[in-house]
């Protein structure tokens, strides 16, 4: 890793030498009831609408890499033959500027299952591999984040340049050869002492600011002990089994596909689309059986699958902690509270 620091006025230069690709960076879209600011990943034309202050958006980078729909492939008959033609959709490199370190954690994660598993997703793949990152790091967590406790607060790989905010400069951590031959077209120069020492004040300032946790201790144990537990009824009657927590969650990438003849039999086409463990019809097979028809036991298996499965596969828990599961739940269900309430046997009321 090589570390430089360029004053705030560098920032657009580095955006405007960026631009020249398809750029989608924190975009401010509204504000809620309160006043406070929605930002969302868009993509950006202008340098003045990049909303670097953001604690978190509501959706994450998936979408970009895992769309909602994705046609996989079409066919057409040919007079006795046919044709497929698959479209892996990644037209252009795109750059994506401003992403904070759990979002990247969660490709990360991703990229275990989509990308190095025993079945590699090309369509994700291809869209992965056509990427630039520029990390952000952000100043302070909101009460529903808990990113520190899953190990994601802090990322050291999967980008190519990531940002700090020192007030007056940025303090650069350069990841890959793009990004070192990107910033010597603007004016940078190496880290001092004093650098340094700000840049740790700013990470023992955001470390304190934490306030939600989750105790991961022998996680996998317990659960695996707790599998039983009446806790689990009490959370599946207050989900409404609506799916929204896995619409948000950046590492959710469970999908269902559909395949559609035309109706003059000459041609079809497949596509995808994502889909959520909660909703009732997700375990159902051919011949109608559902094998996990109540929502408690829908919603227990995502935790496992989040919190026990992913660990046992690649050692590490496939949730990073962005909170964005529990501030769109409707039930108001969060994670912090599920995994507490899981260790001592009683959900707080």
């Amino acid at each position: 890793m090589i570390f430089k620091v360029f004053a705030k006025t560098e920032l657009e230069r580095l955006f405007e030498l960026l631009s020249v690709n398809p750029l989608v960076g924190p975009l401010q879209r509204d504000t809620d009831t309160s006043g406070n600011p929605l930002v969302g990943f868009d993509y950006l034309y202008d340098f003045e609408d990049l909303f670097l202050d953001y604690p978190t958006t509501h959706y994450s980078l998936k979408n970009y890499f895992l769309p909602y729909t994705e046609q996989m492939c079409t066919f057409q008959l040919a007079g006795t033959s046919w044709n497929k033609h698959v479209d892996l959709h990644d037209y252009q490199k795109q750059v994506f500027f401003g992403v904070h370190a759990c979002d990247i954690n969660a490709l990360n994660k991703l990229d275990k299952v989509l990308g190095t598993g025993p079945y590699p997703d090309p369509y994700y793949l291809a869209k992965r591999r056509n990427m630039f990152i520029v990390g952000f790091n952000c100043k302070t967590p909101l009460p529903t984040c808990f990113c520190r406790s899953m190990g994601a607060d802090t990322v050291l790989h999967g980008f190519e340049m990531f940002l700090t905010d020192l007030e007056d400069r940025y303090f650069a951590e350069i990841r890959t050869s793009k990004a070192f031959n990107l910033i010597q077209q603007i004016k940078a120069r190496d880290p001092d002492e004093v650098d340094h020492h700000e840049y740790l004040d700013f990470v023992s300032r955001k470390n304190r600011s934490f306030t939600a946790q989750v105790d991961t201790t022998d996680l996998t144990k317990i659960l695996d002990m707790e599998f039983q537990s009446e806790v689990w009824n009490g959370w599946g009657e207050k989900c409404l089994a609506c799916g929204t927590c896995a619409n948000v969650c950046p590492t959710c990438y469970c999908y269902g596909v559909e395949e559609n003849v035309d109706l003059n039999l000459q041609g079809a086409d497949k596509s995808r689309r994502l889909y959520s463990c909660n909703l009732i019809d997700f375990a159902t097979v051919a011949g109608g059986h559902n094998f996990r028809k109540e929502r408690h036991v829908r919603l227990k298996y995502r935790y496992y699958h989040k919190h026990r499965g992913f660990v046992e596969a690649f050692e590490e828990s496939l949730c990073v902690g962005c909170g964005r599961c529990g501030r769109a739940c409707l039930a108001e269900i969060t994670v912090p509270e599920v995994i507490d309430s899981v260790r001592s046997g009683v959900i707080e009321k």
